[in-house]
């Protein structure tokens, strides 16, 4: 659920056509300076349809907030390839890691209550919480639950949940003792969700209620998100986007378009990182109630302008640059990352946003504070339209240099996706020399990972099977590749394949190690942090 990161879910789209849009107005919107922002429905409707066919997306949600009296809402598409339904105001999309500024605000809310603190350790109100490092268990703070300085590697910890596991919240709180840092504690950033599963639990824990009936009655009510919920399995309309995304084989991020199905979000567990399914309609009110500072667009006071201050503040810094360039107008000099937002700089502007990625559906969610509008691009399969859409309409608004973001998204989609390949150190196409050292029942048994857990290796015809114990869609063959390496072929739609290698020593295997088979591979299918050894 990223995420600045390169990944697949943010990169490759795929989709269909369908041409009609429909709108719907709002109540009052957030008071903005309608003269100091430019708007054209036509210019947006234009650029909707020319992005849908330029990264062949069915359909998308978009919400403008700030630039008239009322906020601007309107679907363009279909909700699924192949079939008639349209895209409207109230379709419902997973917005993925846009979740995550609602966990931040749910905790802001009971910081207000006084009861938690942004430094409060987090073994304050979780006297189970360990880190590798116990130093850093002492350490850690709530706010840095929600920043991603914690040490922690890019994605650490989210196999326990994608695709759908057996594990728990409880359980992610166990691994995370035996997750190996990649930098020191608060010496960097690098994008987790595991962590937010861990505020999931301090917030139920002090609220003395679930995450998700905390966000639904604290949230997502008081602000009027009428379609909004916290998590998928409380989704029940069939007004729903569907998920769409490229395959080759088994490889994900490049190929031919297909639907694919919903991966890893039925755990409860995930929701405080990324659960909420909403419209772009629950969207424009929730960026009007963040652009006025936590007051709802009735007016009623959800969070305080302090908090609201909070949790817009810079916390670790992202990245930096020399700014924009001609192959990325946007390019920020500076960007950061605060409590669930991204800060950064857009064409002179303070930015605050965050996007969002699942399986088949892409969102974006961006504000600029100063000029008090806010735009919202939902998008049903993956891919940059959703990114190049939000830049061209944030332009638009800001009567900023006319740009082809197309034609950008695309060449820098190319481009990345040239890189990944180029960097990837085994073959995904055809099979290298050598094989298994040892006599196939060598291979044969229980490994075990200390926080993911188990892996069965067992016989299977005349070669070996593996089984995901915690995972249950993962059992598949394993096919020679390499000296004493195999390559899974999980179920279609079930996530990534992996590179399965056994370190031989003395006649025996001694270690399980793992990456992911594709180098598009999303950064959430983390095989390359398991570290197997056999069991008795």
């Amino acid at each position: 659920m990223p995420h600045a990161a390169l990944n697949r879910r943010s990169l490759f789209a795929v989709g269909s056509a369908g041409l009609t849009a429909s709108a719907l107005p709002l109540s009052r919107a957030f008071a903005a300076d309608a003269a100091a922002v430019r708007f054209d429905p036509a210019f947006i409707d234009a650029e909707a349809e020319r992005m849908r066919h330029a990264f062949d997306a069915p359909g998308f949600g978009v919400a403008i907030v700030g630039a008239g009296p009322e906020p601007w809402v309107k679907g363009y598409g279909v909700r699924t390839m192949g079939r008639p339904e349209l895209v409207d105001a109230h379709t419902r999309f997973a917005i993925a890691s846009n979740s995550k500024a609602y966990t931040s605000a749910a905790m802001s809310i009971l910081v207000d209550e006084g009861k938690v603190g942004w430094d409060d350790p987090v073994v304050k109100h979780l006297p189970e919480f360990k880190m590798y490092d116990p130093a850093v268990t002492q350490m850690m703070s709530v706010r840095d639950l929600l920043c991603h300085r914690s040490g922690l590697a890019l994605g650490a910890g989210d196999l326990l949940f994608f695709p759908d596991t057996t594990h728990t919240a409880e359980d992610a709180i166990h691994a995370l003792q035996f997750l190996k840092p990649a930098r020191p504690f608060r010496g960097g950033y690098a994008y987790d969700n595991i962590l937010y599963t861990v505020a999931g639990v301090l917030i139920a824990r002090v609220a003395g209620m679930s995450w998700s009936d905390f966000v639904a009655s604290r949230l997502l009510k008081p602000i009027g998100e009428v379609d909004a919920v916290p998590n998928l399995d409380s989704l029940h309309t069939d007004n729903v986007a569907g998920r769409h995304g490229e395959r080759k084989g088994s490889m994900m991020g490049i190929g031919t378009m297909q639907i694919v199905k919903p991966l890893g979000e039925h755990n409860p567990a995930i929701a405080p990182a990324g659960g909420i399914n909403a419209s772009a309609t629950d969207q424009a009110r929730w960026l009007m109630t963040q652009l006025a500072k936590g007051k709802a667009p009735d007016g009623a006071r959800i969070w305080s302008e302090k908090q609201a201050d909070e949790m817009w503040k810079p916390q670790v810094i992202v990245g930096m640059s020399d700014g924009p360039s001609p192959e990325d107008p946007s390019r920020s000099v500076l960007s950061a990352y605060a409590l669930g937002w991204f800060i950064s700089d857009y064409r002179g502007e303070r930015l605050v946003a965050h996007s969002g990625g699942l399986l088949g559906q892409v969102t974006q969610t961006a504000m600029i504070p100063r000029r008090g509008i806010g735009v919202v691009v939902f998008s049903n399969c993956e891919g940059a339209g959703s990114t190049m859409l939000r830049n061209a309409i944030l332009d638009h608004l800001l009567g900023a240099p006319k740009t082809d973001w197309a034609a950008l998204g695309k060449a820098r989609v190319a481009a990345m996706q040239a890189q990944l390949m180029a960097a990837s150190d085994h073959a995904v196409d055809k099979q290298p020399p050598g094989g298994p050292s040892l006599p196939i029942d060598a291979y044969v048994g229980r490994y075990r990972d200390n926080w993911y857990g188990d892996v069965v290796v067992r016989r299977e015809g005349g070669g070996l099977a593996i089984d995901f114990v915690s995972t249950p869609v993962w059992k598949s063959v394993l096919e020679p590749w390499g000296p004493d390496s195999f390559r899974t072929h999980f179920p279609k739609d079930s996530g990534e394949d992996a590179l399965v290698s056994f370190v031989v020593k003395d006649g025996k295997v001694v270690q399980v190690l793992m990456k992911p088979f594709s180098p598009l591979a999303d950064f959430s299918f983390d095989f390359q942090h398991l570290d197997f050894k056999p069991v008795g």
